[in-house]
């Protein structure tokens, strides 16, 4: 390790005590003005475009909702397919949801032509809406979470899904009292700095703010793990140093 890891490797030891406190006074003050959506016994839908989105970008917010006793449903566009993979990929949602919290009576993979796994395609905006819109009257959601305009990513159907939830918030659409949360997306460096990113998120979150510790961040890992047709090389090492999976910023539409 060079010089500049060993400081680094101080710094933190020193700092994440002290920054663990401030997030926990900082979460008990923000949890006043959360009292709508965020309140205990909300019935929550989380959109994600491809199975693994909800264990490798979500699990934080899923964890901290079960926190809250959230009825959570997920609703995933796609089965996954781009490699043939999709049947096996379905089993490996239901599975990680499992570990997450979500039985397998709310978990709804539409797989459909219409909605390719594809970063090549972009879906009809329209359509993913009014698909979204049924599954968010069918049962009674208050609460959507799911990608912001960069995707995490970058990916044009995690583009589209929140294409499609702003199109109904922006139109009205939605139910009243339903809220729409999204994903804030960071820059690459960001992204892999797992929870060193803490200072940098209590000073630019806005709106929500999930951060697992060492026992949720440890079932965080076991959902990615049922994803065993994904974990490639790169993917083992996006669980070890992706801030995603232990820390979720997330705006309020």
């Amino acid at each position: 390790m060079d010089a500049m890891g060993v400081v680094c490797l101080a710094v933190a030891v020193v700092l994440v005590p002290g920054i663990f406190w401030v997030w926990d006074s900082w979460e008990r003050m923000k949890r006043q003005g959360q009292a709508g959506a965020l309140g205990s016994g909300s019935r929550t839908l989380l959109v994600i475009a491809h199975p693994d989105d909800e264990a490798m970008f979500f699990a934080p917010t899923l964890l901290g909702l079960a926190r809250r006793r959230h009825r959570v449903f997920l609703l995933c566009f796609s089965a996954g397919n781009y490699y043939n993979q999709g049947e096996t990929r379905k089993k490996e949602l239901v599975r990680s949801c499992g570990v997450l919290g979500i039985p397998p009576s709310s978990v709804m993979i539409i797989d459909d032509r219409d909605f390719p796994d594809d970063p090549g395609v972009q879906w009809d905006t329209e359509h993913v809406a009014r698909v979204l819109l049924r599954h968010i009257e069918e049962h009674d959601i208050n609460l959507v979470v799911t990608f912001d305009a960069e995707g995490v990513s970058g990916h044009s159907n995690h583009v589209a899904l929140y294409a499609a939830a702003r199109t109904l918030h922006s139109e009205r659409k939605l139910p009243e009292g339903c809220t729409v949360l999204t994903l804030q997306s960071v820059n690459v460096l960001r992204k892999y700095l797992s929870l060193l990113d803490l200072p940098f998120s209590l000073l630019h979150a806005r709106d929500v703010l999930f951060v697992l510790g060492s026992e949720e961040a440890a079932r965080a890992k076991r959902a990615m793990s049922c994803h065993r047709s994904q974990l490639l090389w790169f993917r083992r090492l996006y669980v070890l140093f992706s801030r995603y999976m232990r820390i979720n910023s997330l705006h309020r539409l």
